[in-house]
């Protein structure tokens, strides 16, 4: 692996651990009731898993291990769209944060895309 490649694979690593903290950021500022709470708890799971399954894929034993970490990869982001868009309720705020976060979640999901494109 070259310099170049060497660090966009760890920008990659720093950004899915990035969309994980900051989903945690919004999750402290949802307001607490039953469906929110098992909202919350499922984009918080969905969202480390992101990044946890990258780190996986970089260290795969074998090409097909790497695909299906990838896989898995997206997987998480789309799943983590979906449970922010579940929050995008009137009380919960701030708006633009949760849109960041959707929007985030989903450049993940197409990143996790073409690598899949790219390496299949």
């Amino acid at each position: 692996m070259t310099k170049t490649e060497n660090s966009k694979h760890y920008d990659l690593e720093d950004r899915t651990l990035e969309f994980a903290r900051r989903v945690r950021e919004f999750i402290r500022m949802v307001p607490k009731n039953l469906i929110s709470n098992e909202d919350s708890r499922q984009v918080v799971r969905s969202s480390g898993s992101v990044g946890a399954n990258y780190i996986e894929a970089n260290e795969a034993l074998s090409k097909k291990d790497f695909l299906m970490r990838i896989k898995i990869c997206r997987k998480e982001a789309k799943e983590s769209r979906y449970w922010l868009r579940l929050l995008n309720q009137p009380d919960v705020k701030p708006k633009a944060l949760r849109k960041h976060l959707e929007n985030e979640s989903q450049e993940l999901t197409n990143i996790f895309g073409a690598i899949l494109r790219k390496s299949q």
